[in-house]
């Protein structure tokens, strides 16, 4: 069983003009051209490999202008081949999500949401198993719901991952990040029935202010917790929450690997360039770490060699600091 897909991309032919070129129709004999402004989905090789195996379908009588190529079910990854129109019985209409709000808060707290089928369906058009979402405009928090209704219909699958991006403090904190906390958890609904948890989780961040200026260098105003925090986080890839930022300049251990960062005169040193520079001085100064370790400085006076003997890689601030 198969259906067919548009044959074309939504590339002019200045821009891909490897990707213009006729194609032969089988029934009539005319060779066919793109649009200008739509160019064929593939080179000729691979047209010309579509067409030995009969994937290029004109019609039943090559009354099509364009091929379409031949996408067997048996192919695809999940689902099937979308169409163009997506019909309320598929993916919902503003009833179903008005009810889905409703049913999780009570009174309409939103007057906006999306159906979470017709966000699930775009993220099975969309995205793979695995993939990590940005949402970045979050409202009720329908993509973080679709999400996890997708796990949960596909447990043998990698999960889908999402970052839901909210201004609005007080949507995001009652709304948003609730309506993700009860569908993972379970909740009771406006009837008084346990709907069950979804399973999964998440984790609730807040923007703060922000830590390199317009040059990329670090502000002057920002404390040694702030940079700690990041510097942690870009390093490891795993939080480090306010009431763990140490007093040291260990921030932590990772996976076998220590964390140091030397900024404001964390050491107490009250010289312009306050401790700031990794030199064998500072180093007798650090919790020692019988491992390997990271030192976060402004810059470094100890040779290759020591570093190498010690463990250590160091990392020049702000210019060797993940921004991103």
């Amino acid at each position: 069983m198969w259906q067919s897909v548009v044959y074309t991309c939504g590339k002019s032919r200045e821009e891909r003009p490897n990707l213009y070129y006729p194609i032969k129709n089988p029934f009539t004999g005319s060779h066919v051209y793109p649009l200008e402004t739509r160019v064929w989905g593939c080179d000729e090789r691979a047209t010309q490999i579509n067409q030995d195996e009969n994937r290029l379908w004109w019609g039943i009588r090559g009354e099509l202008d364009k091929p379409r190529k031949k996408v067997f079910l048996s192919e695809l990854n999940e689902g099937v081949v979308p169409d163009t129109i997506w019909f309320r019985d598929d993916v919902g209409d503003t009833q179903d999500s008005r009810r889905e709000i409703l049913d999780l808060f009570g009174d309409g707290v939103f007057q906006t949401p999306k159906p979470s089928r017709l966000i699930e369906r775009i993220l099975q058009i969309a995205t793979n198993p695995g993939d990590l979402i940005l949402d970045s405009f979050a409202g009720s928090g329908t993509t973080g719901h679709a999400v996890l209704k997708m796990n949960a219909a596909n447990p043998d699958k990698d999960p889908r991952r999402a970052i839901l991006v909210e201004i609005e403090s007080k949507v995001s904190r009652e709304i948003t990040a609730e309506r993700i906390r009860r569908v993972a958890e379970g909740y009771p609904n406006t009837k008084g029935n346990k709907v069950e948890g979804l399973g999964g989780g998440f984790r609730f961040c807040e923007l703060g202010e922000p830590l390199f200026d317009e040059a990329g260098q670090i502000r002057e105003t920002v404390k040694f917790g702030e940079l700690a925090r990041h510097v942690y986080f870009s390093e490891t890839r795993e939080p480090l929450p306010r009431e763990r930022v140490p007093n040291t300049p260990l921030l932590g251990i990772c996976r076998g690997v220590a964390v140091y960062l030397l900024f404001n005169g964390i050491l107490g040193d009250k010289t312009s360039n306050g401790g700031n520079v990794l030199t064998r001085k500072t180093l007798a100064k650090l919790s020692p770490f019988h491992g390997p370790k990271v030192i976060y400085c402004a810059g470094c006076l100890i040779g290759a060699d020591r570093l190498a003997e010690e463990g250590i890689t160091v990392r020049q601030t702000p210019y060797e600091i993940r921004v991103s």
